[in-house]
């Protein structure tokens, strides 16, 4: 797949850098780029700079890729937005594979903190958005939803599709099992565990052999764990499940109450 990325959650409208201690050989030549220089990444995209130039960019790429999924991920911020897009969608003709929404509980240890504290829409309120929105345009039967933010256990998993996903991603619980310890120094070169540096000395301590297997059942027993709750509910598969059997525990209302107060009770998908 191919998917563009216009935000993320932890640091929605803000770009990235690759520091030059970083940049080695081998990451500039996966790049494309000079090695042992910084590489600022901007928050903007050359190819297009507003949502039709977006859609007609999406066109564009499934041709060039000769076919392949074509999509794009966001951390939501103004709603009308994501509507214009949408509606942009209808106009041209052409749908996204699939859209990845990304909540602002999203992390890396590089993000600036005022970015990751305060900015975005959290993973819950945007996935209901992202899917009654793609309801209400009559195009979700045409795009796959996948979310991320912190989709780290069974019951995050079962929870996300309630909501409307289709696909989960998760980041953060399989840099767990790895061995990151959030030591917020993903863009110093100088992690602990040698999750996130490029400096030898500390690469040592991500041993390949060892992470594989506790990345190999950190998978198997989240999926066994799902599949536990699932049978708790009463579900057969996944695609039984709906807003019904959640509840926010902070509140002690069913999350069907708090986001369909008109009795409308399950989040339709197509």
């Amino acid at each position: 797949m191919i998917e563009i990325k216009l935000s993320q959650g932890a640091k929605p409208g803000h770009g990235g850098v690759l520091p030059a201690a970083k940049n080695t050989i081998q990451i500039a030549k996966i790049r494309g780029v000079l090695p042992h220089t910084t590489i600022l990444s901007p928050p903007n995209h050359s190819a297009f700079e507003d949502f039709k130039g977006l859609i007609a960019f999406i066109s564009k790429l499934r041709v060039l890729s000769n076919g392949k999924p074509i999509g794009f991920k966001l951390c939501i911020g103004d709603t009308r937005e994501f509507e214009m897009i949408c509606q942009e969608m209808i106009t041209q003709n052409c749908f996204p594979d699939f859209i990845t929404v990304d909540g602002a509980e999203g992390g890396t240890g590089a993000a600036p903190l005022e970015f990751a504290d305060g900015v975005g829409m959290p993973f819950e309120p945007a996935l209901i958005f992202v899917n009654k929105t793609l309801v209400r345009f009559g195009i979700r039967d045409r795009i796959r939803i996948i979310c991320s933010g912190k989709m780290i256990s069974g019951y995050s998993i079962l929870r996300a599709v309630a909501l409307g996903a289709d696909i989960c991603n998760s980041a953060r619980g399989f840099m767990f099992s790895i061995g990151c310890i959030q030591a917020l120094r993903c863009n110093t070169n100088t992690c602990p565990t040698g999750v996130a540096t490029q400096d030898k000395m500390l690469m040592k301590g991500l041993v390949v052999r060892d992470k594989s297997e506790r990345v190999f059942h950190f998978h198997k027993n989240t999926l066994h764990s799902a599949n536990e709750l699932l049978a708790a509910a009463g579900k057969k598969s996944f695609k039984e499940v709906d807003i019904n059997i959640f509840m926010r525990g902070d509140e002690f209302a069913h999350l069907a109450d708090l986001y369909f107060p008109d009795n409308l009770k399950s989040v339709t998908k197509h």
